[in-house]
């Protein structure tokens, strides 16, 4: 993923040097308006592509990586609303049928 990333910015670096080169270099003896354009081409195309090196692919998980400490992952987890397995004896995995927790299949 980094050398697609890596290859797409020296491509577009490499067509901001050519339009910048090109235009200063023989497009202005034929028409300075275009040579101006190119070159406001050439300005727009270096942060587009520090944009593009920079951005995290599908593959770059960072955000989501345990930290390694338990009791944080499960307050992440808890906050993204993922479920990590518990131990069968957590209070919160008991079946429905207790006394103190209503039957949601009374209610239909």
């Amino acid at each position: 993923m980094y050398a697609r990333r890596r290859r797409a910015y020296f491509l577009m670096m490499s067509g901001c040097l050519v339009l910048f080169v090109s235009a200063w270099a023989f497009v202005r003896l034929w028409s300075v308006p275009a040579a101006v354009a190119m070159c406001v081409v050439a300005m727009v195309i270096p942060p587009i592509a520090a944009m593009v090196a920079n951005r995290r692919g599908p593959d770059d998980r960072w955000w989501d990586d345990p930290t390694g400490d338990p009791e944080s992952d499960a307050w992440w987890d808890e906050l993204d609303g993922k479920r990590r397995p518990r131990h069968p004896d957590h209070p919160d995995d008991r079946s429905d049928d207790r006394p103190d927790r209503p039957n949601r299949s009374d209610d239909q």
